[in-house]
């Protein structure tokens, strides 16, 4: 498989992650951006939410719906992508909608919008090529497996939802597995 076309287009705020050496990187995680588009997207990613190191929260790569890749953050910095992981990890993140806008609302829990099959190409693409620059990566996972927080309903305070289903039920693991060569990660 050819490598993707990946465009760089760092953040603002890159040169104050944390760096890391790429033979520490095992672990590959799958998000969803949870919002409507990658603009918006961009925008939250360039909001600071860790006032210590004035960064923000975001993955590496960023897929859009029409397969374009984005690269946000290097490999050699520690993206805040997922809680407890982010120093031995790469965040890919795909544009879709998933519970936007009411991500905590306990009504608003189905994520119902498929990912495109240009997005899925292009994630297998990627998946390809990033292990001949990560010795050391071996393991796939998402994000729903690595953060089982809950949290208050907003409609219904003493329900609680989980805190991140992304990717979701839409996901195609079956056929990311069987082509990736990457073996599922459950800490559990």
């Amino acid at each position: 498989m050819q490598a993707p076309e990946v465009h760089r287009n760092d953040l603002s705020y890159c040169s104050r992650l944390g760096t890391r050496s790429l033979d520490q990187i095992d672990l590959v995680v799958i998000h969803c951006t949870e919002l409507p588009d990658l603009e918006t997207a961009r925008q939250y990613g360039e909001q600071i939410h860790h006032a210590e190191s004035q960064t923000g929260n975001s993955g590496h790569f960023y897929i859009a719906r029409s397969g374009r890749v984005e690269q946000w953050v290097p490999l050699e910095r520690a993206a805040h992508h997922v809680r407890g992981y982010n120093e031995h990890s790469i965040g890919i993140e795909l544009d879709n909608t998933g519970r936007y806008p009411d991500w905590f609302d306990s009504r608003s829990q189905h994520m119902n919008q498929p990912y495109t099959d240009a997005q899925i190409e292009q994630l297998l693409a990627l998946l390809a090529w990033l292990p001949k620059l990560l010795p050391k990566l071996v393991f796939i996972s998402s994000h729903e497996v690595l953060d089982r927080g809950k949290v208050p309903a907003s409609d219904k305070p003493d329900t609680l939802v989980w805190r991140k289903r992304d990717p979701g039920p839409q996901f195609p693991w079956d056929e990311v597995l069987d082509r990736c060569g990457l073996n599922f990660f459950d800490p559990r």
